[in-house]
């Protein structure tokens, strides 16, 4: 057993001349999904002030979107194999384009249950852009840039993760552009899924080169212990659950997700019954932590030159379980900074666990990545637990995702390793 997560040689390019007008559009992926992310957190607390439902169904938004991550990991996955990636971008696109215009009768409808339909919809497109880029970012180049690769791209959806909430500031919930009803929404929406059909047909003309497999395999036997017939019996599914790395990658994204998605959910009402700020400005501080990820990204993709992924990610899980107990002690200002700060760790987890997670898969690289991203429904579940207590005292509900962080921190300390 030896570890594959080593730190990145300096001649390694980071990418090819042929592949730098699909790398910026790909990227560009990622800073689209991260608006669509944040936004629904600034939903969150406007349904709360509209449409008067409480802190723990309010969690349910959380739920609409990463709840789809659930649904159509493995479809896009199969999608992508047989059509291949630039129409798997293509249908992740046209289904987040579908979702946003679906915002306008929901709007018309006053309806909390009609706005979570159309945030699935959305999501389902996130969720095939998601299974689809990585794979597809990890391909443009060696093998041995990957990490870097897909930890640069992530940099980008940290940039979107702090538009969405500036957005949502200045057109939801500052009061300029709605009178307390859902107008803005439905407007904002309509310009986002304007924006996004554009994208998509824009990519259509790109021409994508013949890209390179990120993720060899290195060996076709199965692991001992997890199938007793031969290599060439051994079906798809066993042979990627019969891979302990995988399997930890997959269980460490899941509590990931899930620490996440409640983090950012119940970001703008900590700052309004902690701090005492209006909902608007909370949101703007909302999107400086954002700010605090896009910095942490670019500073880990840095760092990942010199020190083992793996351990990066060990170090920033120990460092967000600490300051979570820190959020949870209401503080004041040295909680809401430490609240603040979590993005910063945040930062480098998501990209490095699924890059971790695809080590070694070969021809099974696509379906690992379905799964990885299926795992994403941990923001599904987590929300709406903290949002049954944060119904009682928001500070306190930042104690859960501790136990997050620790599962993290195993999985970089210890069960990335890729068996022999």
């Amino acid at each position: 057993m030896q570890p594959t997560a080593t730190q990145t040689p300096p001649s390694a390019p980071f990418t090819e001349k042929r592949y730098l007008t699909t790398l910026v559009f790909v990227t560009s992926l990622f800073l689209l999904w991260g608006i669509a992310i944040t936004m629904g957190d600034v939903l969150n607390k406007h349904f709360q002030n509209v449409l008067n439902v409480s802190k723990a169904d309010s969690g349910l938004v959380q739920f609409s979107i990463f709840g789809a991550y659930a649904i159509m990991g493995i479809p896009a996955g199969l999608f992508m194999k047989r059509f291949g990636y630039k129409n798997g971008v293509l249908l992740g696109l046209g289904l987040y384009a579908l979702g946003a215009f679906l915002f306008v009768p929901a709007a018309n409808a006053q309806s909390f249950g009609f706005f979570r339909g159309a945030l699935f919809v959305l999501a389902c497109g996130l969720a095939t852009l998601e299974a689809v880029a990585h794979p597809f970012m990890a391909a443009l180049g060696e093998p041995a840039t990957s990490d870097q690769r897909i930890n640069f791209a992530q940099s980008f959806n940290g940039l979107g993760a702090v538009i969405g909430p500036l957005l949502g500031s200045y057109f939801i919930l500052s009061g300029v552009h709605t009178n307390g009803d859902l107008t803005s929404v439905k407007t904002l929406y309509l310009i986002i899924g304007g924006v996004i059909l554009t994208i998509a047909v824009a990519f259509s003309f790109v021409k994508v080169p013949a890209l390179q497999d990120a993720h060899p395999e290195v060996h076709a036997e199965p692991e001992a212990g997890f199938y007793s017939g031969t290599a060439e019996e051994l079906p798809e599914a066993k042979g990627l659950f019969g891979r302990p790395h995988f399997v930890w990658a997959v269980v460490a994204q899941f509590f990931n997700v899930a620490a996440q998605g409640g983090t950012w959910a119940f970001f703008i009402n900590y700052g309004a019954e902690k701090m005492g700020l209006a909902d608007a400005v909370a949101s703007r501080y909302f999107a400086l932590s954002m700010v605090m990820m896009m910095v942490g990204r670019f500073v880990g993709t840095y760092l990942m030159r010199f020190i083992a992924p793996n351990k990066l990610l060990a170090t920033f899980a120990l460092a967000n379980a600490v300051l979570c107990v820190i959020i949870a002690q209401s503080w004041g200002w040295p909680s809401f900074i430490a609240l603040l700060g979590l993005n910063f760790f945040f930062s480098i987890m998501f990209p490095t666990i699924f890059s971790l997670g695809l080590k070694d898969l070969g021809a099974k690289t696509q379906q690992g990545s379905s799964f990885l991203v299926m795992t994403v429904a941990g923001g599904a579940i987590f929300p709406y637990l903290m949002g049954k207590v944060a119904n009682h005292d928001v500070a306190a509900a930042y104690y859960l995702p501790i136990i997050c962080y620790l599962v993290i921190f195993l999985f970089g300390a210890r069960l990335y390793k890729v068996k022999r």
